[in-house]
């Protein structure tokens, strides 16, 4: 059974992490489809904090993480840096998948164990971004692609990071489009620049401007918010631009063009001041800047959908929880725009539309169904690009 837990709680320590804002269309019963903001206001989970050093793995002996130290992500992460150095990639993720089934530890902090695991590989083949990425595994939520961009932002510095910034995913860009690999990369360029600027929110923004794209641009941006939220906790330099009392602090103040990024990631920050109460965070999103609500409640989607993930008990149990979260939407806008960011959020995060599918299926109105199924098998096709 699922309850009303802390925010933080209900996602085990996983804390986390859109195309041109008005290429909206209407759907048969006259309700805006927002699957161009869903489309890229996927929550990717984010590390614990940005910068870990990475730890001396000269020793031959692979870091025991069981007994004693089944919870302590510090071994495992200096596990999987070993994993990667003297076994390669693929060893490291064959480990990691094992133990996903294995152990609650390990499913709970996967997707910053292979957040470790992006940022020792970019650290072994270096700053070819193409070459890292082809070793990569979108394995929970593409965490390694997000680690390896971390890596790739600190090692080019703070000095010569305008001037290279566009540079890093172009080869992606030019190869994919708007492909999971261009996302994934210019999403870890937000994570990465707050890294490198201290948490700084607006110049972690003004960094993100030096990409070419608007898509670019947008992604980057959801990294820097995301990472401003994980870094509330932060006890070497918590977060600035966050105020419990204003959970949607900074939006306002942000460039219009990256207002939606940022009430999306928000609305998690504000479940969580909350307690997880879906209803009155519906409310809260109704009452942000106007234009910008649809991107509140698609936050709350891929909540929904991303705290439904812990523990399971059936398939029916998860669904049951995400239509239950997001019918206490105001509207039916509210409502089916939620319900449709959890579907798109169900398949980045299992890499599979089987959970989606489940939910669109459950679904009692015809249109709704009709439009989950759309936004469901669109993202599967963008997920093939």
């Amino acid at each position: 059974m699922y309850t009303k837990q802390s925010w933080r709680e209900s996602i085990a320590s996983r804390k986390y992490v859109g195309a041109e804002f008005n290429r909206w269309w209407l759907l048969p019963f006259g309700i805006l489809n927002v699957s161009a903001l869903i489309a890229a206001s996927i929550i990717i989970f984010g590390p614990s904090f940005i910068g870990p050093s990475l730890v001396d793995t000269g020793s031959s002996t692979l870091m025991d993480c069981s007994g004693a130290r089944a919870n302590d992500y510090s071994c495992y992460q200096e596990r999987y840096q070993q994993l990667v150095y003297n076994s390669g990639v693929k060893a490291a993720f064959a480990d990691l998948k094992d133990r996903f089934t294995k152990e609650q530890f390990v499913k709970d902090n996967c997707h910053q164990m292979a957040h470790v695991i992006g940022r020792a590989a970019a650290h072994l083949y270096g700053d070819d971004v193409s070459s890292t990425y082809s070793q990569g595994d979108n394995f929970c939520a593409s965490g390694y692609y997000h680690g390896a961009m971390e890596t790739v932002v600190a090692n080019i510095g703070e000095q010569n990071i305008l001037d290279e910034a566009d540079k890093i995913c172009a080869d992606l860009r030019n190869k994919e489009n708007q492909s999971l690999n261009y996302r994934n990369c210019t999403h870890g360029l937000g994570h990465g620049f707050m890294g490198l600027y201290q948490n700084e929110v607006f110049e972690s923004l003004d960094a993100c401007d030096a990409l070419a794209d608007e898509f670019g641009r947008d992604l980057c941006s959801g990294g820097v918010f995301m990472q401003n939220i994980i870094n509330e906790d932060n006890p070497e330099s918590p977060s600035k631009y966050l105020d419990p009392d204003q959970p949607f602090y900074p939006c306002p103040e942000v460039k219009t063009e990256y207002k939606h990024q940022c009430y999306s990631k928000h609305a998690g920050y504000a479940l969580e001041k909350q307690n997880s109460d879906f209803a009155k965070v519906f409310d809260l999103c109704g009452k942000v800047e106007e234009g910008f609500p649809p991107s509140c409640y698609i936050g709350l989607g891929n909540q929904a959908a991303s705290m439904s993930t812990v523990n399971p008990d059936t398939e029916e149990a998860q669904t049951e929880y995400i239509r239950e979260q997001c019918m206490q939407g105001q509207d039916a806008v509210a409502q089916l725009t939620c319900l449709a960011a959890a579907a798109r959020q169900l398949i980045f995060f299992y890499g599979s539309d089987a959970q989606a599918k489940a939910l669109c299926r459950s679904l009692t109105n015809a249109d709704w169904r009709a439009t989950c199924r759309q936004v469901r098998k669109g993202y599967m096709v963008e997920r093939q690009l």
